[in-house]
């Protein structure tokens, strides 16, 4: 039991870890946003609802200029002021704004914040213990490939969590009449929006799958629906 004591502690800091962080997050957003009000944005959102069968869906402004989508822990949908400008600029459209809302409501539908939570304590877990047992053959270096081993995996879960809500966006913005046409034009212009240099990073190590990839996903996702005949 004791040679186990270890990777529970492991566990019991992963979740005191991540708990932290929910709360932190929560407060962060809450002292950092206001409800959006566009009345574009909330026309596309008021669709989104009508296809889930909802009165409404909440989307708040988070206070900073990166520009990033969010849900966060406890089921907020949030766009950025950063977003926001380049849609108010004309540099991204309502309904491509629409398709960012709905891939976060993915993440909330698919309960990806909530597993979050027990990927970061297992992660953390199995990180102790590989490091345990690769520091007996292989001392000095065995702790710093057992943090790049889980970082792997760590990226790969993270990755699969992304196709899963691209594709929950997928159907809702077909579902909604709004069709996946701007959740693929939003990709395309995405790396420029963010100034992002992914090219340079391998795409096994990014949180986040190549945006060609998830592109030619969604591209084969609506072939696939095109070919089942209306009921």
């Amino acid at each position: 039991m004791i040679k186990f004591l270890p990777i529970l502690l492991a566990l019991l800091y992963g979740l005191a870890m991540y708990r932290f962080s929910v709360w932190r997050t929560a407060r962060e957003l809450d002292e950092k946003s206001t409800e959006l009000a566009d009345p574009m944005l909330r026309q596309m959102c008021d669709q989104m609802a009508a296809a889930l069968d909802l009165d409404r869906i909440r989307v708040h402004i988070y206070e900073i200029e990166p520009v990033n989508g969010l849900a966060a822990p406890d089921g907020r949908i949030f766009i950025t002021r950063g977003f926001y400008n380049k849609f108010r600029q004309g540099g991204v459209s309502a309904s491509e704004m629409a398709s960012v809302i709905a891939h976060e409501l993915g993440h909330v539908a698919l309960g990806h914040s909530r597993r979050r939570m027990i990927d970061f304590s297992g992660q953390n877990a199995l990180r102790t213990a590989l490091a345990m047992v690769l520091s007996r053959f292989i001392p000095g270096i065995g702790v710093l490939i057992a943090n790049a081993l889980t970082t792997l995996l760590a990226a790969r879960l993270s990755r699969s969590d992304e196709y899963e809500a691209d594709a929950y966006a997928a159907a809702l913005l077909t579902k909604a009449g709004i069709g996946i046409g701007p959740q693929i034009s939003l990709f395309e212009k995405l790396e420029m929006l963010t100034k992002s240099n992914s090219g340079a990073v391998p795409a096994w190590l990014m949180s986040h799958p190549k945006t060609r990839e998830r592109i030619k996903a969604l591209e084969a996702l609506d072939a696939k629906w095109k070919r089942v005949p209306a009921p």
